[in-house]
Formats: C-alpha cells, structure tokens, sequence
C-alpha cells in the first residue's frame, strides 16, 4: 500500500478534491495559494483534511464567497511600542496580550487577526519560527519581524551593585510572569543554565504584563523583574542588559489585508511612528517588516 492510499480516509489531493468540487485542479491550486480552503503542505505536496473541508462546503464557503472573518483582535505578548501604536494609528484593533503561548492557542483557534510572540527555543537557539513551525504550519499565515528588543533585570537604583545578573536572584524577590508568557519561560530556562533551581527565587504574585512587571519594582513589591529596557527608563530604574530577543508579528494573510491591519501598517510607516521608537531605549527597529516565515 502507498503513502497516498494510506491518507486518503484523513486527507485528499488535488485532484480528489477538484474531483469532488468538480473544478479544475489550477482553480484547487488557486484556492490553497489564497487561504481559501483548508489545507496543509507535507512534502512539497498538497493535503487538504477530510472533515474539515466537508465543515467548509457545509458553511458555504468559496474562492468568492464569504468567509468567516478573524475579529479584529491583537493578541499575544505585551510591546509598548507595539501597544501605542495600535491605539495611536486608531486602528480599530482590540488587544488581549496574555503571554506568546496564550497568544498562539487563541490565535490559532481564530480568535484574532495577529499576534505578537518572543518564543526562544532552546534546541536550535531561534526565535517564534520553530513555535510557529508546530502551531500554525497548516495555516494560511505570515511571520512577519517586528524589532530585536533588549530584555535584562530590571531593579532599583540601591540595587544596581548588588545584582549583575542571574546568579544574584537567589534569596531576592523576583517578579513572576504567567507561565504562557516569552519572558517567563527564557527566565526559567535561563535560571536552570546557572544552576538555580525555581524554589531559590522568593517570587511575587503572577503579574501580566511588561509594563506591571517593571511597575512592581518601581513600587518595591520585587527587587528585580526580568523586563524590558524600554520600560525601565520611564520608571527612571536601572537596567542591566542580558538579552537580545526577537518580537514578531504572526497574521493571518487574509486580515492582513483588511482596514484594522492595513491602518497599523500604514501608521508604522510614518515618521511620527520612527521618531516615538527613537524616544524608547532598547529597540532595533532595523528588522521590522522582514518576512521571517511563510505558512
């Protein structure tokens, strides 16, 4: 028995489904290359899955008909400059920012248009493609780069002496971040390759954001929190630099052209947008618009 004897009770080819659409194959092509049926590639071939292209002819949909729209939400991880953008461009887009993981599962149940990840995998030392890779390969998506920020510890300036690095947080108070989230996840890792367990950290109380996790040092509830530069600087606190991770953009290719994301677009090209990003310590915005990853 052949490999595509084996797939037939799970998946279709082209021509099985051009077959069961009664169209041409060119036009199945045309369909996949748009995100206008659902479809994965194994191999350089294309797959479409059984059942969820029977949900698909059963909604009525088609290369011209409707679709059912993503909502107009960002989700994914907090960036200040990525959060004032979205409210200063007015683009209509609502933000849950619950952590990269929790932004991936949400994205890819189809509750947003776009989400922001800083995934750091170990294994091969890259940012969000490998996360990508295994969440979203059967999605009609696109990874698009948003700025190589710089992430360190964050603390008060009586502090600045005392702690120059991971191997200073034992016995100290360090701010928690949700377990779905970039920058808890690389701390813990970063954590263990020093040879410090999780139970040596006097954690504080989950908080959810970049900004409330600098915010808890500035208020004395942690000494050091494993933040950003950009948002130590406003809080007149000390940095020191660890880090150089990659933030990016993950967007359904088809929202990408709708007015939410096209209006944040247009704005992120404007000057007001590169002199606001000049004012922010910590970005490198050299990178922004490259396309990382194409689903």
């Amino acid at each position: 028995m052949d490999t595509e004897e084996r797939i037939r009770p799970d998946y279709l080819t082209v021509k099985e489904l051009a077959d069961l659409l009664r169209i041409k194959e060119r036009k199945v092509y045309d369909l996949a290359a748009s995100g206008g049926v659902p479809c994965i590639k194994v191999t350089g071939k294309l797959l479409f899955p059984t059942s969820e292209i029977h949900t698909w002819i059963a909604r009525g949909r088609s290369a011209g008909g409707a679709r059912d729209p993503r909502p107009a939400v960002f989700l994914g991880s907090h960036d200040p400059l990525l959060d004032w953008a979205i409210r200063q461009s007015r683009s209509g887009l609502a933000t849950l920012f619950d952590g990269s993981l929790d932004g991936l599962a949400r994205f890819r149940a189809g509750e947003g248009m776009a989400t922001g990840l800083h995934v750091h995998d170990p294994r091969s030392g890259d940012w969000n493609v490998p996360a990508v890779q295994a969440g979203c390969a059967d999605r009609n998506v696109v990874l698009v780069a948003w700025a190589i920020r710089r992430r360190g510890l964050v603390m008060r300036g009586g502090d600045a002496g005392a702690i120059t690095g991971f191997a200073d947080l034992p016995g100290r108070t360090v701010v928690s971040r949700q377990a779905e989230s970039g920058a808890q996840r690389l701390l813990e890792h970063k954590l263990d390759e020093t040879g410090i367990a999780p139970g040596q950290i006097a954690w504080t109380p989950v908080v959810h954001s970049e900004s409330d996790a600098v915010l808890s040092v500035a208020q004395g509830v942690a000494c050091a929190a494993f933040g950003l530069e950009a948002l130590a600087r406003p809080y007149g606190l000390h940095f020191v630099p660890l880090v150089e991770e990659r933030f990016d953009l993950l967007v359904d290719r088809r929202a990408w052209f709708d007015p939410p994301m096209q209006r944040l677009l247009a704005f992120c090209a404007t000057e007001e947008f590169r002199d606001h990003a000049e004012t922010l310590a910590g970005y490198d915005l050299g990178v922004n618009g490259e396309i990382r990853w194409n689903g």
